[in-house]
């Protein structure tokens, strides 16, 4: 018998992922069975479970598909030379989130992934550990400003980075729960409190 190639294996299992992705987006995790992959598919049970033994391993294998496309955007805009300004840094995310929160997006995703995390301890840890990781990016990107005489020398990197990690999630539930602001408002009311930050003082 042929050796199945690792390039078929890895279509199968995309296969999969991308039918799991679909009833997710459709129907919520809760609300998709296994069964309903497997249909979604045109597999057979046994192809399926030959990949995933259950719906929690999906639901963790689509949480990590989700997050490399931002995973990787992060880690970029903390290591471009010459380093860029933090409000271009951040329009350049809000591009991207913006993109994301469609339909087929992975922003939609991310929120039911944040939700599912809160019910299960290795998905919460998974996402603690992601989550940890982008901000280190926007820790990054605040010290390099720092460097670039964009911040005080006595601001708190890692509070500024927090910050800025902190808009990016914030953008994105407004866009896709509220309808929210698109992404030039959005950076337009950021460039609004910063040129404010010595008001009151």
């Amino acid at each position: 018998m042929p050796r199945v190639s690792d390039e078929h294996l890895a279509a199968r299992r995309q296969q999969i992922l991308d039918a799991a992705r679909r009833c997710f987006l459709r129907n919520g995790f809760h609300a998709t069975s296994m069964q309903d992959v497997i249909a979604e598919a045109g597999l057979s049970v046994g192809a399926v479970y030959r990949y995933f033994g259950s719906k929690q391993e999906l639901v963790t294998s689509i949480a990590e598909s989700v997050v490399d496309g931002a995973d990787q955007l992060f880690a970029t805009l903390a290591t471009t030379e010459p380093p860029l300004p933090l409000i271009e840094a951040l329009d350049r995310a809000l591009q991207f989130v913006e993109s994301q929160t469609r339909q087929d997006g992975v922003f939609p995703l991310a929120i039911q992934v944040w939700s599912e995390s809160l019910r299960d301890p290795a998905l919460a840890e998974f996402v603690a550990r992601l989550y940890a990781g982008f901000r280190s990016n926007f820790v990054v990107l605040a010290r390099r400003a720092q460097q670039a005489g964009e911040l005080p020398a006595d601001a708190d990197v890692e509070a500024v980075g927090a910050a800025l990690f902190g808009l990016i999630p914030g953008f994105a539930l407004q866009r896709i729960l509220a309808a929210g602001p698109d992404p030039k408002t959005y950076l337009d009311g950021v460039r609004a409190l910063l040129a404010s930050k010595g008001a009151g003082e």
